[in-house]
């Protein structure tokens, strides 16, 4: 079984004991998160939602809160001695899916 989740704009497909990283939730490690915008709910009954399935949810557990690795942004104009250096890391939180009712 299978589902299709959004959260943080994103749609992400999951099951039950994969580990996905999402856009940072404002949760402890160790804590539970129930996502409850379930999509689609995939398996031997498929159940499509519009926009939504009704009642459906997908219990995870945050494994860890962390940063992605450092990403450059070089912003440069061409021969208008403007050349500007950035760094950034995107926070993400780790889960684990546990289960999903549908």
């Amino acid at each position: 079984m299978y589902a299709i989740i959004e959260t943080g704009g994103k749609q992400i497909k999951v099951q039950e004991g994969q580990e996905i990283y999402v856009e940072k939730l404002d949760i402890e490690q160790g804590g539970t998160v129930t996502f409850d915008k379930v999509l689609f709910v995939g398996g031997e009954n498929v159940k499509v939602g519009s926009p939504t399935v009704e009642g459906a949810t997908v219990t995870a557990k945050v494994e860890k809160q962390g940063r992605a690795k450092k990403i450059i942004v070089f912003k440069y104009k061409a021969k208008k001695n403007y050349r500007k250096k950035q760094g950034h890391r995107q926070p993400y939180t780790k889960v684990v899916i546990e289960k999903i009712n549908a």
